[in-house]
């Protein structure tokens, strides 16, 4: 019995074609290029996001960091709860509004802070690519994704 016939390519199809995988396996590589550094800190990488929104700018609503990371609130209050359980940080309901979960670090998340200065300069270095190149390249994904917002 013969297979059945493949239909021929197409072009448009073809997984090396697709932006998106460029951009997805790209995000799974750089991912596992920061994986080692992050255990270092005792953190996981959508941890160290929340905790780099958290270091720019403390005392945050939930919503507001769920805002800045482009994410479901219910999906950030598990990792904010492990790491208010590691003492990273502190969740407080608003006085004025019981609904509102204000996130501010504690002073071991703000020492954190130090130890994760070094992460930037060892991922450029992996990224085989110059500080320019990159900041580029940033900026174009910033393009694109303001453009793709646009369309939801």
């Amino acid at each position: 019995m013969n297979a059945p016939k493949s239909p021929a390519p197409c072009d448009e199809l073809l997984l090396d074609n697709q932006v998106c995988f460029a951009l997805y396996s790209t995000s799974l590589l750089m991912t596992k290029v920061y994986k080692p550094l992050l255990q270092q800190l005792g953190l996981t990488y959508p941890q160290y996001l929340a905790m780099l929104v958290l270091w720019e700018q403390d005392g945050l609503t939930v919503g507001e960091i769920s805002q800045r990371l482009l994410t479901d609130p219910g999906s950030l209050t598990p990792l904010l709860k492990r790491l208010e359980a590691e003492g990273l940080l502190k969740r407080t309901r608003s006085r004025e509004d019981e609904r509102v979960v204000q996130v501010h670090l504690s002073e071991q998340g703000r020492a954190l802070q130090s130890r994760a200065e070094a992460i930037p300069q060892c991922i450029l270095a992996a990224s085989g690519e110059s500080l320019e190149r990159l900041q580029q390249l940033q900026a174009e994904l910033l393009e694109l994704r303001a453009n793709l917002q646009k369309n939801l």
